[in-house]
Parts: C-alpha cells; structure tokens; sequence
C-alpha cells in the first residue's frame, strides 16, 4: 500500500505503562479518539503480549463496535531477573511489583523494544504515558508530535510538584503543607506522602522531575479529567505554563454503551437487582495495592456488623473468611472474586456508596455515576487524591481516622468496630452520605455535560485531534519514515 494512501488517517500509537489503572484509560482514549472523528483518526495501544487481555477487556466494555476501531500492537517486555515469566504487569507480578515500576522507568531496558516498535508502525503521532519521557525523543526525531496523556488527577499531581522541599530532606517535619494551591488548605502527614518524596527512595528513580520536563516538551497534555471536577487545579496548569496545550478529556469512561451487563456479568447486576434503591455499599480496592489477610478478616467481620448489604470485588488470593462468614452474611452481602462490571455497578440504583482506594479511574467513575464515597486509601497518590474527594468536593468521608501510612508494612489494621461505624452512619437516611450524594450528582450532571456535544471535554478531544492533523500537515514529508 502507498504511503499516501494508507496515511488519510491520523495514525496515532498509543503507549500506557504496565498497569491495568493505566491500560484501561489508554484504551478508553483510544476508543473515544475513533468515536470522536472516525474518518480521521487511526488509534492503536501498544502493550506487552501479557498485558493485551487488558486492552481487549477495556475494549469489551465500550461494546462490540470498539474493537474494529482500535487496534492493538504489541512489543517484547524486557528481560528482568526476579520476575516470574508472563509478569508484565502490576496486578500481577504481587509483591515483586515494585520491579515493574523500576523496568518501566528504565531507559536502557524498557526504551530499545517501544523505540522499535515505534519506528516500525511510523505513526502521525504518539501518545506517551509518563513513566516514558524518552518518547518524546523519539517523537521529535520522526518529526511527529507526541501528547503526554495523565490518567490520575492534576490534583494529586500538582500537589505533588506543589509539596515544599523540606518534606524532601527533614525527617523531622511530621506534616507538609502545600503551598499556593488553590481550594482549601492542603495539609498531609509525611506518612502518607509516597516514598520518593520523603527521601525514602530516590527522587529519580520515579522521575517527578522528569514529569514535568516531559510536559513542556511535549506537543501537549492530555488528563483524564474534567473542568466540574477539578476547574481551579485545570486552569492553575495552564496559568502555571506547564504544558503548551492542554485537553481536559474525561471522563473517558462515558459514554457508556446501552446495555454492558453481559455474559459473565449478570449475577452481580441481578443480585443488585433484588436490593431496594440506595442501600448497597459496594467495595473495590483496585487491581494493585496488597491488603493483608488480617485487614480483610476485620473488613469481613466489619461489613457484616454494619448490617447493610454489601457487593464486594475481593481482590485476594488464598485468603479464606473468618470461620461462618459466609453462611452468615448469605442474604446481605456478596463478595465476588475477579473482575467485576464496576461502572454498570456503580450506575445501579441500588448502589448507595462506594468503599473505595481512591485511585482516579475509580473516582472518575464514581464521579459520573453519582454515587459518593466512603475513601480507604492505600498506597502512592490516593491520600492525596481522598482529599480532594472529602475536602475539596465533599462527596465522602474518610472510613478510619487513626494511623495510617502508604507503605504496607507499617499500615494500621482498622478494626472491624470502625468500618461498620463508617459504614452504618453513611448510609443512615438524613445522614452525612445523603448530603454527599447530593453533591455528587450535582458533578454526575456536569460530567455528562462535559462529554455531550458542545461540553468541555467534547471539545478538548476534539480540538486534540484538529491540533494533530494540523501538526502532521506542518510536518509534511519532512519526517523520516522506513522504506
């Protein structure tokens, strides 16, 4: 095929890092781009071979209809010691995790084989996730633009860059502030900063430094957000300078498709069909963060003290419930092992908070159904994401107030006495999580908006792809493409 016929389309590769938080959003870009200008634009995700059940489980939820218009490319995951065969992503690689992070930002391993596969699908333009600031290199020799796309929130990001140096190099400040922030005052105890801030790890290892070099560089920033969620932390990035354009996106997980709920996915979707209107908390930590044994004994043991019914996504291999758990809560509860169909959960009626790590896809989706949330964070950014969640937006409160640290091994077990506290007094009628409800559907109504024709959002993907179609006019045949 011709150069010239086969480059109509806007070919633009799409590379997340190796996690399933990151793959989703990548894929849900990429389905939103084709959805957005389907005679224009060409999207394909580039993973690992492990990781391109991930794409197609991202892809399944969008409908059937996604699949034909995004395409999936793979490259060989590099040859790491310790990590067993097939371990290309957070999720699974359990506690040995810690190495994929570093294989992934490490230029000498990771750069050769995405440079490869870079150069070989010759695309008009490249989306890059952070972890790979060497993209943009690459991007800059094939004379192509390369957007960096942020799938957490700018609000922990910018807190992070935002947090004074101090915390970086005084043991001895047990709380940092953060300073010229807009919103409410941001105060955060060094146990709940992630290690590469407090000096517990080198600061470029994880490369925040880098992060922002990567965003000015770039041809632009592309965040899963949107304007009703987190405006004065939107228009503080642009005012700040720290990308040249900026495309506030999200949710990317709306519009949903008519019917998700498919095979597979009925039995949680028909037992929250047999629950009255907003009495189900529904409990998801996510695809990573590791929660011990004993805390899930006293999460157990405090879902059922509740006395409310529960749908909960368990997460844990091996781990057994405490002895006649399950033939107690038989008619309250349903713990469910794997995956489950979050978004049509959380757009179930039945649903009336989410029990939640506080990572930002799970928050975006939260957000857009409307539900509010009960934080339980874990681990990196999600103490600073909770308070944006409960300080800044009000749509939920904190499960546990006593001690609490992102490293796993000096977390508090919170006791079961507190979580069906948390629990019972948020679902209460009149109660402080019908107050959070009301606020959190307010934003529901403005994420819609924001991706309808004529919204933010809508018009952000949009103006991303018009500003990449005029890059690559610019660019002409100056770009050095294989023969």
């Amino acid at each position: 095929m011709a150069y010239a016929e086969r480059s109509k389309k806007l070919r633009v590769l799409l590379i997340p890092f190796f996690a399933t938080s990151h793959i989703g959003p990548y894929t849900d870009l990429a389905v939103r781009l084709a959805a957005a200008r389907p005679d224009v634009v060409e999207p394909t995700v580039a993973v690992t071979p492990a990781n391109v059940s991930v794409v197609r489980s991202a892809l399944q939820r969008h409908g059937s209809v996604a699949s034909s218009v995004v395409s999936i490319a793979t490259y060989p995951f590099p040859d790491v010691a310790g990590l067993p065969p097939g371990a290309e992503n957070l999720s699974a690689a359990g506690a040995e995790g810690w190495r994929i992070g570093a294989t992934a930002v490490n230029e000498a391993l990771t750069r050769p084989a995405q440079e490869a596969l870079i150069r070989e699908q010759s695309p008009d333009a490249l989306i890059t996730d952070v972890h790979f600031s060497w993209n943009a290199s690459i991007a800059d020799e094939l004379c192509v633009p390369c957007i960096s796309f942020n799938v957490i929130t700018l609000f922990s990001g910018l807190a992070m860059h935002f947090l004074p140096p101090a915390i970086t190099n005084n043991s001895d400040s047990e709380e940092a502030t953060v300073a010229g922030f807009p919103g409410p005052e941001l105060r955060i105890p060094r146990s709940e900063l992630p290690d590469f801030l407090t000096g517990r790890r080198n600061l470029d290892e994880i490369g925040l430094g880098k992060v922002v070099q990567l965003w000015k560089r770039c041809h632009g920033v592309a965040v899963n957000t949107f304007l009703g969620l987190e405006q004065p932390y939107c228009e503080k990035f642009v005012r700040d300078g720290f990308a040249k354009r900026a495309y506030f996106v999200g949710p990317l997980s709306l519009p949903q498709p008519p019917a998700e709920a498919n095979t597979g996915e009925t039995s949680c979707i028909s037992w929250l069909d047999s629950k009255p209107s907003r009495s189900v908390v529904y409990i998801c930590f996510g695809t990573f963060a590791p929660v011990s044994e004993e805390q899930l004994d006293q999460l157990a043991l405090g879902l059922e003290a509740s006395g409310k019914p529960f749908l909960w996504a368990v997460r844990a291999d091996g781990w057994v419930p405490p002895v006649g758990w399950e033939e107690r809560v038989a008619d309250m509860g349903m713990p469910v092992r794997g995956w489950v169909p979050q978004t049509a959960i959380l757009a179930h009626p039945a649903v009336a908070a989410f029990l939640t790590h506080c990572g930002s896809s799970s928050l975006l989706e939260a957000t857009a159904a409307g539900v509010p949330l009960l934080t339980w964070p874990l681990v990196f950014d999600q103490f600073i994401t909770e308070r944006l969640v409960t300080d800044v937006l009000q749509i939920g409160e904190r499960v546990w107030d006593g001690p609490r640290s992102v490293r796993y091994q000096e977390a508090a077990v919170v006791p079961a006495a507190a979580v069906a506290r948390a629990v019972a007094r948020f679902l209460e009628p009149g109660g402080t999580g019908d107050a959070a409800r009301f606020r959190a559907q307010e934003l529901a109504a403005k994420a819609h908006a924001a991706v309808a024709e004529g919204g933010s959002s809508y018009s952000d993907l949009r103006r991303m792809i018009d500003d990449l179609v005029e890059a690559r006019a610019a660019a002409g045949e100056a770009a050095p493409r294989p023969h």
